[in-house]
């Protein structure tokens, strides 16, 4: 348990916490913009498609409401709503990697002139470098 809470505070103070915070709120403000996509832009024109069928109304009624009994349906049409949503961000957040894996990869070569090598890559290429050339000394000196 002691382990667990250490564990935890680790998780916290390096930020990873901050960060997942950053997160939620952009991907908070993402969905919203991603439904408003959904129901104003995509849905209209796939109701046109179908003679006017609004997709989110539709349901499968199990039984009609009467009385005192309210209605039991299957709202599939939000299902399709729902699932539209999905497909939109799960395409956007495999962009969005995508992008960003080749900017990752690009800024890992040492040899990649084009983009800023980060200092860690920069000082692992320079100690290699250098041990190649401490190599070579060390082998000119074993000849002689």
């Amino acid at each position: 348990m002691k382990d667990f809470f250490k564990e935890f505070k680790n998780f916290a103070i390096k930020g990873n916490m901050i960060d997942m915070a950053v997160g939620i709120i952009i991907g908070t403000a993402f969905n919203k913009v991603v439904n408003a996509i959904v129901k104003k832009v995509i849905m209209p024109p796939l109701n046109l498609l179908t003679d006017g069928v609004n997709y989110t109304n539709r349901k499968l009624i199990l039984r009609e409401a009467s009385g005192n009994t309210e209605e039991v349906a299957i709202a599939y049409g939000e299902l399709i709503e729902v699932f539209v949503d999905f497909v939109i961000v799960a395409f956007t957040i495999f962009v969005v990697i995508k992008f960003i894996n080749r900017f990752k990869t690009k800024s890992e070569d040492p040899k990649n002139q084009e983009v800023a090598t980060p200092k860690d890559i920069e000082l692992l290429a320079n100690l290699e470098k250098l041990m190649k050339e401490q190599n070579k000394l060390l082998k000119s000196i074993k000849e002689k």
